[in-house]
């Protein structure tokens, strides 16, 4: 689905027309990215009218393939949101944020978003949108089987268990098929005290840690069948999120736009945070999605005042308010934890400080996520060997990011 929304019908009278690509957010044609961006962008040309502000909506499937596609062949917009943003600041191609954003703007970012929207210590990426996970439980199947809910691994097998026991589908469901395999693969190795990198920021993806980890769910949750009736390789996130919300899973980690699509289907449900290996995660994982601009138009000065706008608090706001999502800055993120009408919303607010981002910062991190997606879903089938598939991961991310190096 695409939409040019602004700038439509110019006669070419305006000063400058300004280029945007951006991500769609909505699930129906009802609550697309398209709208929000039109009631923006009237509001802001109405207030500027040397200048028209033309924005193409792609959804997350077709987002960054075409924005890669008009860099390469020469018409770059002026403003991408899309989810990476690292490669075309190493390439040369982007501002500085801080030759588009006012001083005020651009310290009120969430300082971890900001440190992650760095490559070689200048930010280029600035955040747009911001989400967390926690483990969400039906209430009402855990009522039933007498259960509370887990803050350990063994608590969290043992409760799956006795769902299984009553016939629950997927007691816990292990989403690592290829829409979003990246997400639950990172969420369970911070839980078991790994992750991507390590301290310094190199790949650590077959540390013995991540090999526990995912040992563990191989023998403990999918071999013992506690997964559900669909291989956790070939299960992916929106059919996970759609089961949950029918009433058929009994826990499974998910991102604040769950909350939405099981509240209309009536399901009551729990949000903890994600259980550990012997206590509760010490870290969450934080995802961002990023607004970048790109220098081929030399539009700084126009580009750097809309965005201005863009980030004003009551922009971000209704941005995070209609999409489920966590405000980027730090005013904004103020408002939505003191706001009632924003409760649901608290226990994804109070992961985001100690959260983990993907390694965005490293231009390898596309290709080794893409890597991530095809195949970490081996790691936990009946004959597969996690040290090996993460073993050919971390080989895969080495030889990448030795690739990509300055």
């Amino acid at each position: 689905m695409t939409a040019v929304l602004g700038g439509c019908g110019s006669t070419g009278s305006s000063d400058v027309t300004l280029r945007l690509v951006a991500a769609d957010y909505g699930d129906s044609a009802g609550n697309s990215s398209e709208k929000y961006w039109d009631e923006l962008v009237k509001e802001y040309e109405a207030e500027h009218p040397g200048v028209k502000i033309d924005v193409t909506v792609y959804s997350w499937n077709d987002v960054d393939r075409k924005v890669k596609e008009m860099v390469t062949a020469g018409k770059a917009p002026d403003m991408a949101q899309i989810g990476a943003y690292a490669d075309y600041a190493a390439a040369g191609k982007l501002y500085e944020a801080s030759e588009l954003l006012s001083i005020p703007v651009q310290a009120d970012f969430l300082s971890q978003l900001a440190e992650a929207g760095q490559w070689n210590h200048t930010q280029y990426g600035i955040p747009f949108a911001a989400s967390t996970r926690v483990l969400f439980y039906n209430k009402t199947l855990f009522t039933k089987a007498g259960l509370t809910p887990p803050a350990t691994w063994s608590e969290l097998a043992a409760d799956a268990e006795k769902l299984k026991a009553r016939g629950v589908k997927y007691p816990y469901a292990l989403p690592l098929g290829p829409e979003e395999a990246q997400a639950e693969t990172m969420q369970w190795l911070l839980s078991g005290g790994g992750g991507y990198t390590d301290d310094i920021g190199g790949y650590s993806i077959s540390s013995a840690q991540n090999v526990q980890t995912f040992t563990w769910l191989k023998d403990e949750l999918v071999g013992k069948r506690l997964t559900g009736p669909v291989a956790p390789g070939k299960l992916n996130r929106a059919d996970a999120f759609a089961a949950f919300a029918d009433g058929q899973v009994g826990m499974l980690n998910g991102h604040p736009t769950l909350i939405q699509q099981a509240r209309k289907k009536g399901v009551k449900f729990g949000m903890v945070p994600m259980p550990g290996r012997t206590s509760q995660a010490k870290a969450s994982m934080g995802v961002a999605d990023w607004m970048m601009a790109f220098k081929q138009n030399g539009h700084a000065e126009q580009t750097g005042d809309f965005l201005n706008f863009v980030y004003s608090d009551k922009n971000v706001l209704d941005f995070s308010r209609r999409y489920g999502l966590l405000p980027v800055t730090s005013s904004a993120s103020d408002v939505m934890a003191g706001s009632s009408r924003d409760k649901a919303m608290r226990p994804f607010l109070e992961e985001l400080p100690t959260s983990e981002l993907y390694p965005v910062g490293k231009t390898s991190w596309a290709s080794v996520s893409a890597d991530v997606k095809k195949t970490i879903g081996q790691a936990v089938t009946p004959g597969g060997s996690p040290a090996g598939v993460l073993s050919r991961l971390q080989s895969a991310a080495t030889s990448a990011d030795s690739g990509s190096a300055g």
